[in-house]
């Protein structure tokens, strides 16, 4: 007898319910979200058959979470299952429109009984795997959380201290720059800014990790700091000057912790047995390449062929035809961090690849826009890669991007 199992989570307690192969109810139960509560869903998934060889896959709302992750590690199928497609399916049941923890736990287990074929379940990604997907995902949030700091200081040193922004406006990084936040914490405000010697923003800027050209960039500070510029009432500037001072304590956490995960990143990455032919791809670094592996995992089966891989990473467009009308847009729905590392990769190939320059060039020349061109060129290294990830081998130029052959062999083919 075929038993499945679907599961409502909640924060602190979860509702099962196990129905057979024709819908019948057969067993339903509450647990509490904790070591108890995994025994409890266990033993009763062994009342039911649940066997190492035959294990009853498990229907459950969230991806993430203690439970999943356990439920995941026994090595059965976890099919997360989207809340407002639960909503959809919760109609074909009840006309009325009720909705229970219970009775969403039965709609889970039977969208198994009647629809596994049509959601996928969590892929099995090896550990270390899985491990470098959380450092990859929180360093692309800190570099987030980072960005969002930096504009707010900056609109923020707008309103009162312009000068300071003009001072690193030609410098690489502008304000996130560590000389920039050490002259910052020094001079919150242009009145203290004006009355810095040489001697204290030489020693700003060591303080901040320079080594070279500090006596000729200490010279330049203090006259770009003491350059005329309109300035709030004396009291008010203080104030802004005091809160400046409480926004770049966040940014300088915020570039504290990417820098750190960077380098977490960076160690587990070079662990991993793809990462060889991952950074093989030009425009692809140690961490644009774990960024992509978190997003595209080690489980070879995850991915019948490239095109899915492809609509998984909004590359491949949609086509929707009704009648006579069809149209061909941009893909929405899709993984947004894979999305995003994908515009910096081909980006990136553009200088480090002739044949990705040509094949951008070209898309360009037929008439597609920046963006659209950017997401053809990363499709077409997307499929390079599932190919090379599949065969175990390194990228090569000249099969990713063959080169035109001379127009005489063209005739005479």
């Amino acid at each position: 007898m075929r038993v499945f199992c679907g599961i409502d989570w909640a924060e602190d307690h979860h509702d099962i319910a196990l129905v057979d192969a024709d819908g019948s109810l057969l067993a339903r139960r509450r647990i509490s979200d904790d070591a108890a509560g995994l025994s409890q869903l266990l033993e009763l998934l062994a009342e039911h058959g649940d066997t190492g060889d035959g294990q009853i896959p498990v229907a459950i709302e969230t991806p993430r979470g203690l439970l999943t992750a356990c439920m995941r590690a026994t090595g059965r199928k976890v099919y997360p299952i989207n809340p407002m497609a639960v909503s959809r399916y919760r109609d074909r049941h009840s006309a009325a429109g009720r909705k229970s923890d219970h009775g969403d736990a039965v709609v889970l287990a039977n969208v198994l009984r009647t629809d596994a074929h049509a959601h996928r379940p969590l892929p099995a990604d090896t550990e270390l795997a899985q491990a470098i997907a959380v450092l990859a995902r929180a360093q692309q949030d800190a570099v987030w959380t980072r960005t969002g700091a930096h504009n707010k200081l900056r609109s923020h040193l707008r309103e009162y201290y312009p000068g300071f922004l003009a001072a690193f406006a030609q410098a690489r990084g502008g304000i996130i720059r560590p000389e920039a936040r050490a002259v910052l914490a020094g001079a919150p405000d242009p009145a203290t800014a004006a009355q810095l010697t040489l001697s204290q923003l030489s020693a700003l800027l060591r303080e901040a990790g320079r080594s070279r050209g500090i006596d000729a960039e200490a010279a330049r500070l203090r006259e770009a700091l003491r350059e005329l510029q309109m300035r709030q009432l004396p009291l008010v500037e203080q104030a802004m000057g005091r809160q400046a001072v409480a926004l770049l304590g966040q940014l300088n956490a915020a570039c504290q912790a990417a820098a750190d995960l960077e380098q977490a990143v960076i160690e587990s990455f070079n662990q991993h047995p793809d990462a060889e032919i991952i950074t093989s791809f030009p425009g692809l670094g140690p961490l644009t390449g774990a960024r992509v592996l978190a997003e595209t995992g080690d489980d070879r089966s995850r991915f019948a062929d490239a095109k899915g891989l492809k609509a998984y990473a909004g590359a491949a467009p949609v086509t929707r035809a009704s009648g006579k009308t069809t149209a061909v847009l941009h893909r929405r729905i899709k993984n947004q961090r894979l999305a995003a590392v994908g515009y910096l990769w081909a980006f990136s190939a553009l200088t480090a690849s002739p044949g990705a320059r040509h094949h951008y060039d070209k898309r360009r020349a037929a008439g597609d826009r920046h963006a659209a061109g950017q997401r053809n060129l990363f499709s077409r290294l997307l499929g390079c890669m599932h190919h090379c990830l599949a065969t175990g081998q390194h990228y090569d130029e000249n099969a990713a991007f063959p080169p035109p052959a001379p127009a005489g062999q063209a005739i005479a083919a």
